[in-house]
């Protein structure tokens, strides 16, 4: 899965919230991490089949391991670490624009 501790990090370092007061700091990071998972997301919900969503779901319901999770998404969805990485990099960018 996502670490998102890590995916925090790089969205401070590349995009320089640093220099922001802690709390405008915690409440971009929050916002923009929850953008970046929606948007993982729905990419991943739409890549899987029907059947690959129905057992990612009955996963999540039975509050699988992440990292069981991961695997089954890494195993189910073409380039999946790929298409995350291009989705943060889209981001960034898309952020970096609007500076």
């Amino acid at each position: 899965m996502i670490d998102q501790d890590q995916l925090q990090k790089e969205l401070m370092e590349e995009l320089g919230l640093s220099n922001l007061p802690l709390d405008k700091q915690d409440e971009i990071l929050i916002k923009m991490t929850e953008v970046l998972l929606k948007r993982i997301f729905v990419e991943t919900m739409e890549r899987l089949s029907d059947a690959d969503r129905d057992v990612y779901e009955k996963m999540v319901d039975e509050k699988n391991d992440p990292e069981k999770i991961g695997e089954f998404l890494k195993e189910k969805v073409l380039n999946y670490d790929d298409m995350v990485q291009k989705i943060i990099t889209d981001f960034k960018e898309e952020i970096k624009k609007v500076e």
